[in-house]
């Protein structure tokens, strides 16, 4: 088995880890929305895209929900990053997200990161 080239990994400086680069995006951010999902976005001062997620147990109450979200959101943010434009941004779940199958999620992230280009 190969390893799979290095772009397609999720390394920290390509997450958001403060509070305050949340807060950069929270303040100044543009909106695509989806069905179950809300990307926020705004224009990254490192270069190159990151992903920041706000999966709340408002709208997803199990933990396994959530975590699958997470889960779902990150892979295709990882097999996309090589493409996308230099922009934070952070992935909200509305409150469908949590019976929406991983088919229709997947689905639903790609086309709001396909609006991003």
């Amino acid at each position: 088995m190969t390893a799979a080239p290095a772009i397609q990994t999720f390394p920290r400086r390509v997450r958001l880890l403060t509070g305050a680069d949340y807060q950069r995006v929270f303040e100044d951010a543009r909106r695509q929305r989806g069905r179950d999902l809300t990307l926020l976005y705004r224009r990254s001062e490192t270069g190159e895209a990151r992903l920041g997620l706000a999966i709340g147990k408002r709208h997803v109450r199990h933990a396994t929900d959530r975590n699958r979200i997470k889960r779902i959101v990150r892979e295709a943010f990882r097999v996309r990053r090589a493409q996308l434009p230099p922009v934070d941004m952070i992935v909200l779940a509305r409150g469908g997200a949590a019976s929406a199958d991983r088919r229709a999620l997947r689905a639903e992230i790609d086309s709001l990161l396909e609006r991003l280009q």
